[in-house]
C-alpha cells in the first residue's frame, strides 16, 4: 500500500511555518505551507528553524460482510491475530488490512419475493418458519429476504424486486 505523504515544517510551540507573498516567514497555528516533498521541507526547516513533520493520508477502510467483520473482531481477542485470522479465512490480506486500517460492514441486499403465476401476490415471513403470502396495495407491507432466506425457503426462481429504502 503506498502512503500519500504532506510535510510541514513545525516549532517547538506546534506553530507552523507559512511564507506570506512576499515570500517571508511566518508562523502560524492553524495551517502553513505543505509540500509533497520532504527535501523541500527540510531546506525549510534549516533555513527557518523548526522541524519536519510528516502527514499520512488516513488509509480507506475496507467493506466487508458480517462473517468477515466478526472475523476480525474476534482476532482482536486472539493471542495471535494474524494466525487467527489465517486459520479463519482464505481472505487473509483482506481482513488484516480490515484488522489494521478499519473496516465498515456492508449492508446486505434485501428483496421483495413475488409469487408465480400471480398478479400482486408476495411472500412474507411470519417467524422463523413460516412462509405466508400477501396480496398488499402498500408496498411497505412485503416481507423483505436476504439471499441466504431467499435460498432456505427454496424461492430462487421467483420474481425479486430488490429493496432500496432504509426502512429494515
Amino acid at each position: 500500500m503506498s502512503e500519500l505523504k504532506l510535510y510541514v515544517v513545525e516549532d517547538d510551540n506546534r506553530l507552523h511555518l507559512a511564507f506570506n507573498d512576499a515570500g517571508k516567514p511566518m508562523w502560524f497555528q492553524t495551517g502553513g505551507n505543505f509540500t509533497a516533498t520532504d527535501s523541500v521541507a527540510s531546506m525549510w526547516s534549516l533555513k527557518h528553524g523548526g522541524h519536519v513533520v510528516a502527514f499520512v493520508e488516513e488509509p480507506e477502510k475496507v467493506v466487508l460482510s458480517e462473517k468477515q467483520a466478526e472475523i476480525v473482531e474476534d482476532a482482536h481477542n486472539a493471542k495471535r491475530p494474524a494466525s487467527y485470522i489465517i486459520l479463519k479465512s482464505n481472505d487473509e490480506e483482506l481482513l488484516m488490512n480490515a484488522y489494521v486500517n478499519g473496516y465498515t460492514v456492508a449492508k446486505e441486499k434485501k428483496y421483495n419475493v413475488k409469487v408465480p403465476h400471480t398478479k400482486e401476490v408476495w411472500y412474507y415471513k411470519s417467524g422463523d418458519a413460516d412462509l405466508l403470502t400477501i396480496c398488499p396495495a402498500d408496498k411497505e407491507l412485503r416481507g423483505t429476504f436476504t439471499k441466504a432466506e431467499i435460498e432456505h425457503y427454496g424461492l430462487q426462481d421467483c420474481e425479486k424486486e430488490e429493496v432500496t429504502d432504509d426502512a429494515d
